[in-house]
């Protein structure tokens, strides 16, 4: 093994006014410009099945649970959405941190709802998650996309790197987890894009939990002669932590500078108590790198309403809570604040009907199956964005999820270029759908 290389390969593991709320009628707010709306964007994809009438009809447990007496209803998801929070059977409090009847205090002042504009009824285009990301991330559905699949169309990643010309520090996704594939998002298999336009990846509870520290903690540098174990070690939870990515993150193109700069922030990052949890990383991330485009995905705590739907409510609550934690931040980070862009959107919904599965409360749980699950919707935050605009009921829906690609590329002025590439077809920016 080439010492250099190994190391080498290593380093790589890498408000606008407020107006009164109106709902738009049909036709365009903007032409299309190509010029940048925001210089940099944060897209969190607001995973794990997130039904439409627990988020933002704010239904809380009426509209799902047999034994709801229609006193239950309420906005559990306050930092995002104006509406007044549930008053009576609490149960969706942060379990771990306040008791379940203790929801977590609001962060932001003003909503999310209020400081932009949100598209209340939006079409998912698939119903599995992680072809529900790939379409997110692509532009489009590649019906046959399985798991361990990259996506086989270029993703947003690879249009920001090579039509911007943004250097690989400048592009990040921070997977909450290393599980259902999400490593592969970060670039496709077209020929034309590919690894060299990739995004450096950060799954923060592996690579700065306990996995990531007990292999690199300290910064350590084996030599190869006289200390292989170390080096089959870190091996193995590269092996493990990138199984699907076939060994090629040297071609991701970070320069040798960017390389430096990526070991030295995570070598302190593994002094960082919090470094593990994947809010504080993308926010050190942001600070650090200044990012283009950040991309976040949410999913594992809100998945478990298949079997968990007291669990569901508290995951919701709390990527509500985690969404306000990242905006408040951004607001702080100089080279950011008020040149940053927030988009938000869910990778699809949870069933109409419950399933027969009974939580520690006797309330059922959801799967994704039904036409219900196509349901979500999503919000944009940022400069150039109209604020307190809602878009869309359920009887008129207005886009889909596949639409964010081209709204992402049209804030940052590729628009253009990404959709003239030929592998975003049907799908239009938001903004060209006000």
């Amino acid at each position: 093994m080439n010492r250099r290389k190994f190391l080498r390969n290593a380093g790589l593991l890498g408000a606008g006014t407020v107006i009164a709320p109106y709902i738009l009628p049909s036709g365009r707010l903007f032409a299309a410009s190509g010029e940048q709306k925001a210089k940099h964007v944060l897209f969190v994809m607001f995973g794990g099945g997130v039904r439409q009438q627990e988020s933002i009809l704010q239904r809380y447990l009426e509209d799902s649970q047999p034994q709801a007496d229609g006193t239950n209803p309420g906005n559990i998801m306050y930092n995002m959405f104006e509406g007044a929070p549930p008053t009576q059977k609490i149960i969706y409090g942060n379990n771990g941190v306040l008791p379940g009847d203790t929801p977590i205090p609001k962060i932001l002042s003003t909503t999310l709802e209020r400081m932009g504009t949100t598209f209340r009824e939006v079409r998912a285009m698939q119903r599995g998650h992680y072809a529900g990301y790939v379409s997110m991330i692509q532009g489009q559905s590649a019906l046959g996309q399985g798991l361990r699949q990259k996506p086989v169309f270029p993703t947003l990643f690879e249009y920001v790197r090579r039509h911007m010309g943004a250097p690989a520090s400048k592009v990040w996704f921070i997977g909450e987890n290393i599980g259902n594939s999400i490593p592969l998002l970060n670039y496709g298999l077209n020929p034309n894009y590919g690894i060299k336009y990739g995004a450096n990846f950060f799954a923060p509870p592996v690579t700065f939990g306990n996995p990531g520290k007990n292999s690199f903690f300290g910064g350590n540098i084996y030599h190869p002669d006289e200390e292989m174990q170390y080096i089959y070690k870190m091996k193995y939870f590269l092996d493990n932590y990138y199984r699907n990515l076939g060994g090629v993150l040297d071609r991701l193109g970070n320069t040798e500078q960017e390389k430096f700069q990526i070991k030295k922030f995570m070598e302190r990052m593994y002094q960082n108590s919090l470094a593990g949890d994947e809010v504080s990383c993308a926010i050190e991330v942001m600070r650090e790198f200044k990012p283009t485009l950040t991309v976040m995905n949410f999913n594992a705590g809100v998945d478990s309403c298949h079997g968990n739907f007291t669990t569901y409510l508290k995951e919701l609550h709390k990527s509500d809570h985690k969404v306000a934690r990242l905006w408040q931040a951004i607001e702080t980070i100089p080279e950011m604040a008020g040149q940053t862009a927030l988009v938000i959107c869910p990778e699809h919904g949870r069933n109409l009907n419950p399933n027969p599965v009974l939580d520690e409360n006797d309330l059922r749980g959801f799967d994704h199956s039904d036409a219900n699950t196509d349901r979500i919707f999503a919000q944009m935050v940022g400069p150039n964005i109209p604020a307190n605009v809602s878009i869309g009921n359920e009887s008129n829906p207005v886009g889909t999820n596949a639409d964010c690609v081209l709204t992402i590329a049209d804030i940052l002025g590729i628009k253009n270029e990404v959709r003239n590439a030929g592998f975003v077809p049907g799908t239009q920016s938001f903004f060209d759908q006000m």
